[in-house]
């Protein structure tokens, strides 16, 4: 089950995202279902066709299936999903 706690580690494909903030200022306030992700980009589906964001430089605001809401730093998602959710993550 994804939690607040274990995002890091979980696919956050099929999940609704929004771009908060972006160092290129056209991608604030994206938002949609992701539908896929690479090491260094996230492809959000959205009512306009699939958008491509760079992880780097970007916060992601995700919706988990229980309705919360988690802010995440995309740097510490650049890195291949397979081997992010077999990662140990030090709190």
């Amino acid at each position: 089950m994804i939690t607040l706690h274990n995002i890091l580690r979980h696919e956050l494909t099929g999940l609704d995202v929004r771009v908060e903030q972006a160092q290129n200022r056209n991608l604030n306030g994206i938002s949609g279902l992701v539908v896929l992700e690479t090491r260094n980009m996230v492809f959000i589906r959205t009512g306009t066709g699939v958008k491509k964001v760079a992880k780097k430089g970007v916060v992601f605001r995700f919706t988990l299936p229980s309705g919360k809401r988690v802010d995440v730093t995309g740097t510490v998602l650049v890195m291949a999903p397979e081997k992010r959710t077999n990662m140990r993550i030090k709190r």
